[in-house]
């Protein structure tokens, strides 16, 4: 019994969190092109490198300080690099330490080759690696520095060959050979990786869009399936308070029926609510009311102030929430239909128990009669969210602005 219960909570540890869930396959297509060039300059690398080992062990002569620093400068790097490549791990620091310590061994060539043996037609091994670091430049740089490490590597490599030759003739046709084909391959490997990461980019920029819409396409037919339950639902709750009303003979059974209305009321109130919390029935001081509309203005951006008159009042707590999301209602609409001009909100209480909320501005106004029947805004997010709590709410509307009423006390 222990193992299953062990069994089953190492199965649930294992459940990714809905934040895990995704994660990375946003950029998929660009990451799977990085993954397959890493692995064709693994393979470039370990062919090139191999050639050059065998060049530097067959053609030298001498084994002293110089040499072995020059060639554990190049191989060790060398090496990183294709174990990085191959395993996915630490690849951009493998492959910019390897072009680094390639283009230095570079530089320090002429101090350590011996001049006494000319060749100009038998390349040194290190030229088997020219290209092999433009590969670790384009696998680890930006594009800028790829560029420049194709350009400026093989005219690094034929100075040091020239300067080797002691600017010789004979070098010259061979070593501007050499330069022109690997300035030529460098800049192609460049230019290759350039457009397969473009057209990867491209990919994953079109499923990022593909995704977008199709969240946007579920999230419309989920709102409009919601829409069509609630509609039903509204349906069912106001036949059955309208049935109840109609059949009420008693004083018991019409309070029932009204508390049935207000229920309905209370859920088309808050079907746009993004928290459908009706509060509690512990009593909320006017100042709690005032910091949240403060809040409220604060978080959209508009410069108004919440104005105190008269004495301090405590109201339920559900009749305090449906205050303040109708008042955020009006709000909204003033900052989104009057652009925010001339708002002003007050909160005013001529008893103790009683509280008006009133939202004006100074916008073109509009007309009540002429909002359309689908539009919740001010039907069910105002005057059915106060009528669910027993309150009042009184809009007027012209040219001169507009001025909405939100009025509770006790019945």
């Amino acid at each position: 019994m222990q193992g299953e219960v062990r069994s089953i909570r190492d199965a649930w540890s294992s459940l990714p969190s809905p934040g895990e869930v995704g994660i990375g396959l946003e950029r998929f297509t660009g990451q799977r092109m990085e993954r397959i060039l890493a692995i064709v300059g693994a393979i470039g690398s370990t062919a090139l490198g191999i050639q050059a080992l065998l060049g530097a062990v067959t053609r030298l002569i001498r084994l002293d300080g110089p040499h072995l620093a020059i060639m554990l400068l190049v191989f060790l790097p060398l090496l990183w690099m294709i174990i990085a490549c191959v395993t996915g791990r630490w690849v951009k620091q493998a492959c910019g330490t390897f072009a680094v310590a390639y283009a230095l061994s570079l530089m320090l060539w002429p101090a350590v080759v011996d001049r006494s043996i000319q060749e100009p037609a038998a390349q040194p091994w290190i030229f088997f690696l020219v290209n092999i670091c433009v590969v670790a430049a384009m696998l680890a740089f930006p594009v800028r520095l790829q560029f420049a490490w194709a350009l400026g590597v093989p005219l690094v490599y034929g100075y040091v060959r020239l300067a080797q030759g002691d600017f010789a003739q004979g070098f010259w046709i061979t070593t501007g050979f050499d330069v022109s084909f690997t300035i030529i391959l460098g800049m192609v490997i460049v230019s290759l990786a350039w457009m397969f990461r473009q057209v990867a980019t491209g990919v994953d920029d079109a499923r990022d869009m593909a995704v977008e819409t199709y969240a946007g396409a579920a999230a419309a037919s989920a709102s409009e399936e919601e829409r069509v339950a609630m509609a039903a639902l509204m349906h069912d709750s106001v036949l059955a308070a309208l049935i109840a009303a109609e059949r009420a003979s008693s004083d018991r059974e019409r309070t029932l029926a009204v508390a049935m209305a207000r229920e309905a009321l209370t859920r088309l109130a808050n079907t746009e609510a993004s928290i459908a919390q009706e509060g509690s029935d512990e009593p909320v001081n006017r100042a709690q009311i005032v910091a949240e509309l403060r809040r409220t203005l604060s978080e959209q951006g508009a410069d108004a102030v919440v104005e105190e008159r008269g004495v301090s009042a405590e109201i339920p707590g559900k009749a305090a929430r449906a205050m303040v999301l109708a008042a955020r209602q009006a709000i909204g609409n003033a900052l989104i239909h009057a652009g925010g001009r001339g708002l002003h909100v007050v909160a005013e209480s001529a008893d103790a128990d009683r509280l008006t909320l009133t939202v004006q501005d100074t916008g073109p106004g509009f007309d009540p009669d002429a909002i359309g029947e689908d539009r919740l805004g001010i039907r069910a997010s105002i005057i059915a969210r106060m009528a669910a709590v027993a309150g009042s709410s009184r809009i007027t509307s012209d040219d001169r602005g507009t001025v909405v009423e939100l009025s509770w006390e006790p019945s």
